[in-house]
């Protein structure tokens, strides 16, 4: 039903925009497209490994840069070691594996080098954002979505970075980052985004 109603928002938005649009003829119809939504480039809805601790490591999604699709992305202005991938202040989203707030290994250096910044940059300010998926109801996920930002905020707190440099904030399953109800996008809306705020 979820999905149903999104497309049904979408194919509105759609319509709306392509009506403002000065070339009425050329109608992006894509936002339709069910393929379009989850833009993951993940075809492999099996759960394997879910149960093991395995989970997925974000470099195995699009997007794993933790852009904020959700307003400014202050952390492109923060320097150029939060644009190289090569660096692990690049990645803001840290994934989590079903009815879990545990962080997984592969995210321990992300969230050490994002302490070490906020440790030598005292006066940002990072507000963690916790999300689920859409199993479970509501209160639950916004209770997961609260215990996976404050497993991290505590991971950062023990690495020395003060508690007045941390936020932390659960929308539980309200904004996704993938729309859809299989392992795909599941996978994806199981995460912690690491949101820097304006100095």
């Amino acid at each position: 039903m979820k999905l149903n109603k999104t497309v049904l928002a979408l194919a509105i938005s759609a319509i709306m925009l392509s009506a403002c649009s000065s070339d009425s003829d050329t109608k992006d119809t894509s936002l339709l497209d069910g393929s379009q939504l989850n833009g993951s480039g993940i075809n492999d809805a099996s759960t394997s490994g879910l149960n093991n601790g395995s989970g997925i490591n974000g470099s195995e999604l699009n997007g794993s840069s933790g852009s904020n699709m959700y307003g400014s992305d202050v952390a492109s202005s923060l320097g150029p070691e939060f644009s190289d991938p090569n660096n692990p202040l690049s990645k803001r989203i840290i994934y989590f594996t079903l009815d879990s707030s545990q962080v997984q290994p592969d995210f321990v250096p992300v969230i050490a080098a994002h302490s070490q910044y906020l440790i030598a940059n005292p006066s940002q300010h990072i507000v963690l954002e916790g999300h689920g998926d859409e199993r479970g109801s509501r209160e639950y996920n916004i209770a997961l979505g609260e215990q996976r930002a404050k497993s991290i905020a505590n991971t950062m707190k023990l690495q020395g970075v003060s508690e007045s440099q941390l936020e932390v904030v659960s929308y539980g399953e309200e904004k996704p980052a993938a729309f859809g109800s299989d392992e795909s996008a599941w996978e994806q809306n199981r995460r912690v985004e690491i949101n820097y705020q304006g100095r």
